[in-house]
């Protein structure tokens, strides 16, 4: 976009549309003409100018009224006011208004040249940007993941390596640090991309149930069961199966995931017909599977089947170099289905962003700054629209009632553990069913603690 910038001259007076016209086809430009605003408008919805030289006094619609209605059309309408002495204010609230900047008349040839210039240098500019902006996106994103730090550029690589194969992967790390997004990458850049990825969050199913979703069931292999279903493995075949929360599942489970495994088979629970599956595995844990398996709740054999391949997530609180990339991610993604115009954040709210640790880890990230978008006033996130912004000076008076103490504590922890059930459990030293007892006990609900 050099010497070949399109330009429309906008002015009811002949002798400058002409005059104008003259200098610019001699410097080499594509040039066209409007006589006032309403056949400017009515040009700039046929075709696209690069610069637009508009006159502020004009008949019918003036150039203010004008140079409101082509930045409706396009808001990046390059546009030069052109403007007597007696209207430079004027022509300075159109400057306001979204104009480039503005020229006074008398001027001459060079003044015109130097100022079309500067707007070509700009139009330049902003679209290296873009297109830089896009290189560094493509460089530190893969697929829905993002991260510029050593650890992700090595996953990054380890998913393009993996990929293409068939080997079964396990990817750890703690809750909320983007484990399935990587699972769903792998599958697909994989030849089976076109089927199905299905995934299951075994820590979130009582046994029973998981042996069925898994390997699925005949009609009247148990009392409810009023009709056949097949599982999430004849789901998943040709495709990818994703085992959530691995380390979670009981022992009589891992025997019939371990033959599924082996044999490339399932048999649904009231059969004894064996089916054949033809499924890719990754799972991922929080879990640490070693100690697991010392404490005998996980098989060693079903352990090395997983493992063929080794995917570890760092939490977020060691990567802290990707939060500015993340958290400009999830504000794009936000605005956009919030539809609100795109905010940037004060360089203090993102030291607050650095400085924390992240217990909750991308998940939580996610959150704060879509909770920060909803709450925000300011054009930009502040640092008083992030959480953990002010002194919890509250949270140091402890309640005198010990089941609202009880309460607020596992509310804290599962909203550390990113509602991961399993985990919070543990962390809290009781079983899953006695956590899920006490969440409907206490009316605990997702988001809200």
């Amino acid at each position: 976009m050099t010497k070949k910038a399109r330009i429309l001259i906008v002015d009811d007076e002949a002798a400058m549309r002409e005059a104008l016209k003259d200098w610019l086809l001699e410097d080499g430009y594509e040039v066209g003409v409007a006589t006032g605003g309403a056949e400017a408008i009515a040009m700039a919805r046929e075709e696209n100018w690069e610069v637009i030289l508009l006159d502020l006094k004009m008949p019918g619609l003036d150039g203010l009224q004008t140079l409101r209605r082509l930045k409706e059309m396009d808001q990046e309408a390059e546009i030069l006011m052109m403007t007597a002495y007696a209207t430079v204010d004027t022509a300075v609230q159109a400057m306001k208004e979204g104009a480039f900047d503005y020229l006074v008349k008398p001027f001459d040839p060079e003044e015109v040249e130097m100022q079309i210039r500067k707007i070509i240098e700009h139009k330049e500019l902003v679209l290296e940007n873009i297109l830089l902006r896009k290189k560094l996106e493509e460089k530190y994103q893969y697929d829905e993941i993002i991260g510029k730090s050593e650890p992700m550029q090595e996953i990054f690589q380890l998913i393009s390596r993996v990929a293409p194969t068939d080997s079964t992967v396990l990817i750890t790390g703690e809750s909320g640090t983007g484990k399935e997004l990587i699972a769903r990458a792998i599958h697909g850049n994989s030849q089976r991309c076109y089927m199905p990825f299905i995934a299951v969050s075994c820590g979130a199913l009582p046994e029973s149930l998981l042996e069925s979703e898994l390997f699925g069931y005949e009609k009247g292999a148990f009392t409810g069961a009023t009709h056949t279903k097949r599982g999430r493995f004849e789901l998943a075949d040709k495709g990818t199966l994703f085992l959530d929360e691995i380390g979670d599942i009981s022992l009589k489970t891992q025997v019939g995931l371990l033959r599924a495994l082996q044999e490339k088979q399932i048999t649904r629970l009231g059969s004894e017909e064996t089916i054949d599956v033809d499924v890719r595995i990754l799972a991922a844990t929080n879990c640490d599977l070693q100690k697991a398996i010392e404490e005998k709740r996980f098989r060693e054999d079903l352990y090395y089947r997983l493992n063929v391949i080794s995917i570890h997530v760092p939490p977020l609180r060691e990567r802290k170099a990707d939060i500015p990339l993340l958290t400009d991610a999830f504000i794009r993604k936000f605005c956009l289905e919030m539809n609100k115009e795109e905010k940037k954040i004060a360089p203090s709210a993102l030291k607050l962003l650095m400085d924390y640790d992240w217990p909750g880890n991308v998940r939580e990230l996610e959150n704060v700054i879509e909770r920060a978008l909803v709450i925000g006033q300011e054009n930009e996130i502040v640092s008083d629209d992030l959480p953990f912004s002010r002194k919890e000076s509250k949270s140091d008076v402890l309640p005198k009632s010990l089941k609202l103490l009880e309460k607020i504590h596992i509310e804290r922890i599962l909203k550390e553990t990113g509602w991961n059930i399993s985990q919070a459990a543990r962390e809290l030293d009781i079983d899953r069913q006695t956590l899920y007892n006490k969440i409907q006990k206490y009316q605990i609900k997702k988001g809200e603690s």
